[in-house]
């Protein structure tokens, strides 16, 4: 899955938007669910990857908040 940048962000709506936070989410429950059962994830920077991607989208969230 590619990285999804601020500008891709803020051209989906808001429905979109909070789509894509929760199977972000999702995933990332899955991938820290691997990890705490002992198991070696099979890509060690997703959870990074994630984290990041979550911050943006709720980034964009609170500026389309603030106008």
């Amino acid at each position: 899955m590619k990285e999804l940048r601020a500008r891709e962000i803020r051209e989906m709506s808001s429905e979109e938007r909070e789509k894509k936070l929760q199977e972000l989410r999702r995933e990332l429950m899955h991938e820290r669910g691997v990890s705490a059962m002992g198991g070696a994830p099979p890509n060690p920077g997703r959870i990074r990857s994630l984290r990041r991607q979550i911050a943006r989208i709720m980034t964009v969230i609170r500026e389309e908040e603030r106008k």
